[in-house]
């Protein structure tokens, strides 16, 4: 894929380039900001929160490896057997990278593998409907 071509609108004689506004116009949160999440303090106050009017679902219905809402349980539920969920799921199963790790890579300590960790689909509440 090549960098886009396409600059912004040419009525005001700005030629601004809008390819990097394309790259992140669907960005999600990264492995390492969701391992963050998952930690039980963390996980608690997303599954946890309060009505928010303006996200989708109210901010009732939120996928913590995913880190998306959903309108209603059915479709969280529907997620969770979906190829993306699963897909997720196996990516976080590989530690985060850390500071340590990259000092290792550069030479400044010997190789340790990164560990796994025990990921599975989060627990959900029926009583939400």
């Amino acid at each position: 894929m090549g960098k886009s071509k396409q600059v912004g609108n040419h009525k005001n004689g700005k030629k601004k380039n809008i390819a990097k506004t394309w790259k992140t116009k669907r960005r999600t949160k990264d492995l390492d900001q969701i391992h963050t999440d998952m930690i039980p303090a963390n996980a608690a106050k997303l599954l946890k929160q309060e009505v928010d009017y303006d996200v989708t679902g109210f901010a009732q219905h939120y996928c913590l490896h995913c880190a998306r809402y959903f309108v209603d349980l059915k479709t969280l539920k529907e997620h969770f057997k979906t190829k993306v969920h699963k897909k997720r799921l196996k990516e976080l199963r590989e530690e985060p990278y850390t500071q340590a790790e990259a000092e290792r890579a550069a030479g400044m300590g010997s190789y340790v593998p990164p560990k796994k960790v025990e990921v599975h689909t989060q627990q959900v509440e029926e009583d939400m409907e």
